[in-house]
């Protein structure tokens, strides 16, 4: 099956990547960060290290992306930094994928859609993460809501976690869970969108054929998890690695706070990815 030129989405990420690289810049204010900056786990200390990673990193990264769960942990207040860091990152350039991993049914899946794809929503973001293991169908509305928008639905396929082996790696007809993940994203993208991306982490061989996909690879894993730049040609041999997108979060992180040294350890990393990749 032929794939229409690139357009949509998938022309906002290549110019992005070709402009700033391919490593994702993830924002995890984990409680242990937080105390390694020497800041209070509060809604003033996750405050006070979203600015020092927008500072840094929004200006340089191609795709920025908040681990939401972090951000939710401080209710009502933490959504209201989420939401700047959302916007700050966008005015500076950058795409922000919301690492939020939603899946559902109907409307609830339809509300999802709306709060983290559309323009009216203070969470819109470039994209999102989303679940599949309702069943791909169910993700309907992200998906349509993204082809849209020009925004991206990013499915996880294969996780970086051992616990995801035994769905993810199950028989469905003679083939894996998640090739069949890959093989429905890849279906969505005939149409040189590139609106539905997948996750597959980078810490180990997937087992996955990524060579029809036609659209972007998050790629979790590098540096606190254990994956290098070294291992990506390999882990990925069977995917363009033009739309690879490896995130490293605590491995850049546990630089900071120093907006120089954060910067620097994020840009030592992206420019490692790139050697690595060609």
């Amino acid at each position: 099956m032929t794939t229409s030129a690139p357009h949509g989405y998938a022309s906002r990420h290549r110019a992005a990547v070709e402009q700033r690289g391919r490593l994702c810049a993830g924002i995890d204010p984990h409680t242990e960060l937080l105390e390694q900056w020497g800041l209070p786990v509060s809604a003033t200390g996750l405050e006070r290290f979203a600015d020092i990673c927008v500072a840094a990193l929004a200006p340089v990264a191609a795709v920025v992306k908040p681990q939401v769960a972090f951000f939710e942990v401080f209710g009502a207040a933490g959504f209201t930094v989420l939401e700047r860091v959302i916007r700050d990152c966008r005015e500076a350039g950058a795409l922000v994928l919301a690492d939020a991993k939603r899946g559902d049914i109907g409307t609830t899946m339809a509300a999802y859609a709306d709060a983290w794809l559309e323009d009216r929503s203070p969470l819109c973001a470039d994209a999102v993460t989303v679940s599949p293991y309702l069943g791909f169908g169910a993700l309907r509305p992200a998906l349509d809501a993204a082809s849209a928008a020009q925004r991206c639905a990013f499915v996880l396929a294969r996780t970086s976690n051992p616990d995801g082996a035994e769905i993810q790696l199950a028989d469905a007809g003679g083939r894996a869970v998640g090739q069949t993940v890959v093989d429905a994203a890849a279906a969505e993208n005939t149409d040189g969108s590139g609106s539905v991306g997948l996750v597959v982490g980078a810490t180990r061989a997937h087992g996955l054929d990524l060579s029809g996909l036609h659209g972007p690879i998050l790629a979790p894993g590098l540096g606190a998890q254990g994956a290098t730049p070294g291992d990506l040609p390999e882990v990925f041999a069977s995917a363009d690695t033009r739309w690879l997108v490896p995130a490293s979060s605590r491995g850049v992180l546990r630089s900071g706070p120093d907006v120089d040294a954060l910067r620097d350890a994020f840009c030592h990393t992206r420019d490692a990815v790139e050697t690595a990749l060609g």
